[in-house]
Order: structure tokens, then sequence, then C-alpha cells
């Protein structure tokens, strides 16, 4: 998943590009009550009314006040709550989200870092329930929970009818209660059951080992607030270490924070090199360019992904692909090329809308496609089981021949 901190960077566009022409209407429209802009929804073509019929939903209301065999005990905040989430779901993106309260007190405790669940990052693909990736160390990890794994079955609910804050909702739970998942997995025919103790989830942010030869690896796991300090760390102790060729492992990275993604691509980037286009419904774009830190810009490095690298490290791969003709190496990645904005809509509860999409800068769309390696090298469980990384020999060995 990718998050920008909207409050800060489109609350500060909107000011600025708004300051000498917007002021008098957004003061005498926008800050009408939120009823108000609703039910008076203007068509933005004709500016003429918008045929919204509401009736249904307040007939639906009454009938169910009037008739409803315990009306007496309806919980009516609860009721208004299912009404967003119903109208959320009705646009059928599984990214775009409405948290009521503990649903809310739950994100921000993923968002913080740490929170008690599997420890594992899951998406919808074509309406089915699959692992984007389990984080290293976690108990799904452990468990033998992989990337690409499809969920069929959480203890004993079918995942068929799910939205994807249900699914996350029913498999996170408290430390030391197990979960059972029914899992089918790409190339088996036969479906098993992984249970899964839950446990204190700590988001970790990367790692980094010297090998032979003068390469560094940084196995960077997600894009948290703390990964663009993190990442520099990495780079000083790479310094140390006298390293001159870097593995940028994002494999199993689901993403995270896109000025994180933008920060670390700008130690390979000359300043003002874009990063990511973000596109919007109506095809503009807005370009997000490198700081100009541009340290290895002379570093022969290499880029390993997988499925389960989505969002963020997405964008990151394909900018150095794209910028500096930086190879990928591994399996296609996950393909979540979207762009959530957390809006605030109750002291209480708050939105996750999907407001754009991803393009790498040579105009490749993340969105439902993923980036495709340069050279493929595939992992299997023979692999797993004898400890061997297929993947990561393939980068020392290609950076052995690069000068």
């Amino acid at each position: 998943m990718l998050f920008i901190k909207k409050f800060a960077v489109y609350g500060l566009a909107l000011l600025v590009v708004g300051a000498g022409f917007g002021v008098g209407v957004y003061v005498g429209y926008n800050q009408r009550p939120a009823i108000d802009l609703v039910t008076s929804l203007y068509n933005k073509e004709t500016a003429k009314p918008t045929e919204v019929d509401f009736s249904p939903f307040w007939k639906a209301w009454s009938i169910l006040e009037d008739k409803y065999v315990a009306s007496g005990e309806l919980d009516r905040q609860k009721m208004v709550y299912g009404a967003v989430s119903g109208m959320v779901r009705a646009l059928d993106d599984p990214y775009t989200v409405f948290f009521p309260p503990v649903e809310q007190e739950l994100f921000e405790s993923e968002i913080q870092g740490k929170f008690e669940g599997i420890g594992a990052e899951i998406g919808m693909r074509k309406g089915v329930l699959v692992v984007i990736s389990p984080l290293t160390g976690s108990p799904a990890a452990e468990a033998g929970l992989l990337a690409g794994d499809t969920i069929l079955q959480i203890d004993d609910i079918s995942t068929a009818d799910l939205t994807l804050e249900e699914a996350v909702r029913h498999i996170r739970g408290q430390k030391d209660t197990i979960v059972a998942l029914m899992i089918v997995r790409k190339g088996e025919d036969e479906t098993r059951v992984i249970k899964i103790t839950r446990d204190t989830i700590h988001i970790p942010i990367l790692e980094m080992e010297k090998r032979e030869g003068g390469i560094f690896v940084i196995h960077l796991y997600n894009f948290s607030e703390n990964a663009q300090l993190e990442f520099r760390r990495a780079l000083e102790e790479m310094a140390r270490s006298g390293s001159t060729k870097l593995v940028l492992d994002v494999r199993n990275n689901p993403g995270g924070l896109l000025e994180a993604a933008v920060d670390i691509a700008s130690w390979f980037l000359e300043s003002g090199k874009i990063v990511a286009r973000e596109q919007f419904g109506d095809g503009s774009e807005l370009l997000h360019r490198s700081k100009g830190y541009n340290a290895l810009a002379t570093i022969p490095t290499v880029v390993l992904v997988n499925n389960g690298s989505a969002s963020a490290s997405e964008i990151l791969a394909g900018a150095l692909r794209d910028q500096k003709g930086i190879k990928i190496i591994g399996k296609k990645t996950y393909g979540k090329g979207s762009v959530q904005e957390l809006v605030e809509v109750t002291d209480t509860t708050s939105l996750k809308v999907t407001i754009a999409r991803w393009l790498t800068p040579s105009g490749v769309s993340l969105s439902d496609e993923g980036l495709e390696p340069d050279i493929v090298v595939e992992i299997d469980s023979e692999d797993v089981e004898d400890l061997k990384d297929p993947q990561l020999e393939k980068a020392i060995e290609l950076l052995r021949g690069m000068e």
C-alpha cells in the first residue's frame, strides 16, 4: 500500500494555487455543512443539479425504525457507519475504505509500526484475497505463508464475500491466539490449512549485510516514516565497510509512504529527475522529482523484486530502471499502482480514498500490471527448504561483472 501525507502536501498545494483566485468561492461554498454539499450536488459540465435520489435511504431507515422487530435496540450510529461502508463498497475499489472508530484505531497502530496480528500484508486481486507479502520474521512467515498465496477461508469464514478491511479484521487478533487460514498456492491443486499464532508485530524497516567482492546488500522491508533515516544510516555503514557495489532488495516489501520512496530514489538520481508520475482521473499529472542527493549515481546497483513487492517498492524500482538503466532481478511485482489519501471524516473515523494512479517516469502504469524484471529468476520450494536464494545469487553474480 502507498500513502501520501495529504494533509501537508495537498493542503499546502491548494492554499498556494487558490490564494489569489478562489478564496471567496472557498469560504462561501465549501464551508457549508457536509449535508448541503451532498444534497446540492452539481453536474460539472452543465452546472445543473445532478439527479441523485436519496429517498430510498431515508425510506429504508424509516421502515427499520417502524417495523424492525428489535427497533428499540437499534444502534443508529452503527447503522450510519454501515451505510457509509456500503456506499464505499459500491465503488468496487478494495483500496478505498471507510474506517469506523475500532478500525481507525487498528489502522493507526499499523501506520505507527506496531500491532497485534500475524504480520502479513494482504490485498485483493480481481476480487480474490491474496497474500502480498509476509513480513520478515513475522508469525506468518515462520508458519510458511508465502507471497501469492490465495486465502479461501479464515477460520470457518469464507473470504468469497469479504471486503479487504473485513478480512483484515478477522485475521488480526490478540497476541497468543490462533487463526487458521485455508490457502491455495500457485502451482498446487490441493488446499492447505496454515495455523498461525498471533503476536505483537513490530514492522522491520531494513537489514544490511556485507558480501565478498565489495558488495553490500540492503534489504528494505517497508517505506515507513523512519525508512529515510534508516536508509541513510545503511549507506553510512556501506561507506565504512568499503563496499563499492549495491544490491537493493525490496522483495516482499508492500510499500508505504511516497515521501520515503522519493527520498530513497534521490540517492541515485540527479535533482529534478522524475521519480514517479501521479495521474488523476481527468488525465492531469503531478510529477514527483528527485531531491538530488545523487551519492549513489556511479555505484553499480541491481534491484531485487518479487510478487510481494508492491506500491512504493514498484515506484522505486521503476524509477531506477527508467532513469538509470538499473537492472531488476526476480519475479514480476504485485501491481499496486494506486494512490490513497487518508481523510478525516470525524474525530474517530476516516476515509482512505483512491485519488490517483501511479506511472513510472517512462509512463508504464503500475496498476494491475506490475513490473516485469529484466532477469527472471524463480525460487522453488526446494530452494526455500535448503535456505538457498538464487535471486540474490544472480544479483551478486551480475554485480561482480560490473565496474
